[in-house]
């Protein structure tokens, strides 16, 4: 190279470098809503292995291609909704509920379908807190929105969220991929719902006031208060102050959610069931609005309530004829599954935002 060729050569624009980073950030968005559209369904459907399809692993992989439609995608949505709008807890929980109710009031209609499983004890279990003729269960209506909100979509969020705490403030999706979840979405919940009206369809009277519900659950999301703007999103606490040990709303979420899955379905355990679900969650929004609240404690809240499905699960007797090994086995798996997981997301939600 010639002299002459070095002050020509030095005033060429450079080559834009690419920009790694972003493209990086996207992949990682993408794979966490997808990791989210498979945990929402093994929490919901396998984590406590109520059905019989727990001691067979293929009928567990093949269902989730219905159920990853059918609760992956909803915790997806309610979270991308959630994240849009700047809503908080409660948005995120009233947008829960609301389809915890479409699910099992519209969808399957299983809140009124008094022989869901074929099980007696299903019944029995249905009859005492009855409403008159309404055939509304309050023990089953409690039991359904609860399993929804936490297990369903409340719980995997925060987790999965945990595990990237720099982008758990963001919007994951484009409006295209969000286009093609709703429209997943209610392919399969059409699917469910033609099978389920084959064999049981609830009366005009109840869809009507089920839809009713649902559009004030939603209309009450939207119009929840909006969080502090230091909180940019849900699970996003400022992370100042971690002194507080996470282990202890870990603990009061194992003892709160293990009473309520073993309370008996009578008016005096729906009473005490209320007193415990109310009370837990006055409790934690106040200690999630106190100085020393961090992802990593709503991270515990979280992970205590997948370990009661996960410890509960080796005592539940699912329904139908199961192999007891292989059900002991999934058990085992799901279990050291998610502590792994939750291992894992405490470690990255201790990740400073940058």
């Amino acid at each position: 190279m010639t002299t002459a060729e070095r002050p020509r050569q030095a005033h060429e624009p450079a080559s834009p470098a690419p920009d790694t980073s972003q493209g990086r950030a996207r992949r990682t968005q993408l794979i966490a809503a997808a990791g989210l559209a498979v945990l929402a369904p093994i929490c919901a459907e396998y984590l406590i292995g109520y059905a019989d399809s727990i001691s067979r692993p293929l009928t567990m992989l093949a269902g989730l291609i219905i159920f990853v439609p059918l609760y992956g995608t909803v915790a997806v949505l309610i979270r991308e909704m959630t994240c849009r709008i700047g809503g908080g807890w409660p948005t995120m929980v009233l947008l829960a509920a609301a389809f915890g109710l479409t699910q099992a009031g519209l969808v399957d209609q299983s809140l009124f379908n008094p022989h869901l499983t074929g099980d007696p004890t299903w019944d029995d279990d249905r009859t005492p807190t009855l409403l008159g003729d309404t055939g509304l269960s309050v023990y089953y209506l409690l039991n359904f929105l609860t399993g929804h909100i936490i297990w369903s979509f409340t719980a995997p969020i925060v987790v999965v969220e945990s595990c990237v705490p720099r982008l758990a403030d963001r919007p994951w999706l484009h409006r295209p991929g969000i286009l093609t979840l709703t429209v997943l979405y209610l392919a399969a919940a059409a699917l469910i719902h033609d099978d389920a009206s084959r064999t049981f369809r609830a009366s005009p009277a109840q869809l009507a006031a089920t839809a009713l519900v649902v559009v004030l659950l939603v209309a009450a999301a939207f119009a929840a208060p909006r969080p502090d703007p230091r909180h940019t999103s849900p699970p996003v606490i400022p992370a100042a102050g971690r002194h507080r040990p996470p282990w202890l709303p870990a603990g009061a979420v194992v003892i709160a959610l293990t009473a309520h899955q073993l309370l008996p379905p009578t008016w005096p355990g729906v009473a005490v069931d209320l007193l415990i679900l109310l009370g837990g969650a006055a409790l934690l929004t106040i200690l999630a609005r106190r100085r020393g609240w961090a992802r990593p404690h709503a991270l515990a809240a979280a992970g205590g309530a997948l370990l009661v499905n996960a410890g509960l699960s080796f005592v539940v007797d699912p329904l139908g004829d199961v192999s007891y090994p292989a059900k002991y086995a999934a058990n085992t798996t799901l279990t050291v599954a998610v502590l792994v997981l939750l291992i894992y997301a405490h470690r990255r939600s201790r990740v400073p935002r940058g």
